[in-house]
C-alpha cells in the first residue's frame, strides 16, 4: 500500500520546507503551486515533490481536487503548507492506514493541533478540530462550495488518535487579511446562494452569537487571553460577513429606532448573562451558591 501527500500552496516558501520534511516517509508528494511569486515551487522540487503550476483560485478546493487527480498512491493525505505531521502520527498512519490487514475504511479523521499566536489552543473552535484528510484514491473530493468544507468520502470513515500540527495565525494582520480576502467573501457568497434574508438585527446577532458560541459554549475562556481575543476576532469576522452582505444589497437603507436597538442589545445581554452564570454554576463547589446562581439565571434578578 502506498500513500501520496498532496499539498496546495501559494507563496509559502517560509513554511513549505517544514511541511515537506515531516512527510519524507511518504511514497509520493504532489505540490500544486497556485501561481506563487516566491520560491515555493523551487523548495518543493528540492524535496523531490512533483510540482504542477495552476492559476490561483480563491475557491481553494478546486486546485486541491486537481492535486488528487495527479496522485498515484493507494491513499491520499491532503495537507496545507502550514501544517506538519508528527512522527507519532506518521507511525500511526503506517500501522493503521497503509496496512492491508487493518485498513477496511475509505477515509480517516485526524485531530488537528492549532498553534495560534504562539500558543496551542485547546478549546473553542480549535481543538480537537478533527479533519477528514486521508482517503482512498478516487474515493474523496472537496466540495467547491465553501473554503471550509470537509472532504466528502465515498464509504465508511474512522478516526486516528495522533494529531497533526497546524501553525495557524501568527499575527493579527494575517488573521484580518485572510478573513477579508478569503473566508468572509466565501461565506457571503454561500449566504447569497442560499437566498438568506438578512435584517438589521443580524449586525448585532451575528457577532454576539459567534462570541457566545466560541467563548462560552465551547469554553474558549479556558485559553485565557488567547481565548478571549480569538472569540472577539471570530465575532469581528461575523460582523464583517454581515457588512459585506449588506454591501451586496447596494447598502440598502433600513429604518431603525432607538427602542429597537435597545431591545436587541437587551436580548443579547440576557444571552451573555445566561452563559456567564452557567459557567459560574459549573465552577462553584458550594451547593448554596449553585442554587443562588441557578435562581439568578432563571429569574434574572440579583436579589
Amino acid at each position: 500500500m502506498k500513500i501520496s501527500v498532496v499539498i496546495s500552496a501559494r507563496n509559502e516558501e517560509s513554511k513549505l520546507g517544514r511541511c515537506l520534511a515531516s512527510v519524507a516517509w511518504a511514497d509520493e508528494v504532489v505540490v500544486i503551486d497556485n501561481s506563487s511569486t516566491d520560491g515555493t515551487a523551487r523548495i518543493a522540487r528540492e524535496f523531490g515533490a512533483k510540482v504542477f503550476r495552476r492559476p490561483n483560485n480563491l475557491m481553494l478546493n478546486v486546485n486541491k481536487n486537481f492535486g488528487f487527480e495527479k496522485a498515484s498512491g493507494d491513499w491520499i493525505f491532503s495537507l496545507d503548507a502550514d501544517e506538519e505531521v508528527t512522527k507519532d502520527l506518521a507511525k500511526e498512519i503506517q500501522e493503521r492506514v497503509m496496512s492491508k490487514e487493518q485498513s477496511d475504511s475509505s477515509g480517516y479523521w485526524i485531530p488537528r493541533k492549532n498553534i495560534i499566536f504562539g500558543k496551542w489552543i485547546t478549546h473553542g473552535l480549535w481543538w480537537p478540530d478533527k479533519q477528514l484528510r486521508i482517503f482512498r484514491r478516487s474515493k474523496g473530493r472537496f466540495p467547491c462550495v465553501h473554503v471550509h468544507e470537509y472532504l466528502e468520502v465515498d464509504g465508511s470513515t474512522k478516526e486516528l488518535t495522533e494529531p497533526y500540527v497546524h501553525y495557524n495565525y501568527e499575527t493579527i494582520s494575517q488573521f484580518i487579511r485572510k478573513m477579508d480576502t478569503i473566508y468572509s467573501e466565501s461565506e457571503v457568497q454561500k449566504l447569497i446562494r442560499t437566498n438568506y434574508q438578512w435584517t438589521w438585527h443580524d449586525a448585532i446577532r451575528f457577532p454576539v452569537s459567534d462570541f457566545v458560541k466560541v467563548f462560552f459554549a465551547q469554553e474558549g475562556y479556558k485559553d485565557g487571553l488567547h481565548g478571549l481575543m480569538l472569540a472577539m476576532l471570530q465575532a469581528f469576522y461575523s460582523f464583517v460577513v454581515f457588512a459585506k452582505l449588506w454591501e451586496q444589497s447596494k447598502f440598502e437603507q433600513k429604518e431603525l429606532t432607538v427602542g429597537g436597538i435597545d431591545g436587541e442589545l437587551q436580548r443579547n445581554h440576557r444571552e451573555i448573562r445566561y452563559w456567564v452564570l452557567s459557567e459560574q454554576i459549573k465552577e462553584t463547589r458550594s451547593i448554596i451558591e449553585k442554587i443562588r446562581l441557578k435562581l439568578l439565571r432563571r429569574y434574572g434578578k440579583s436579589h
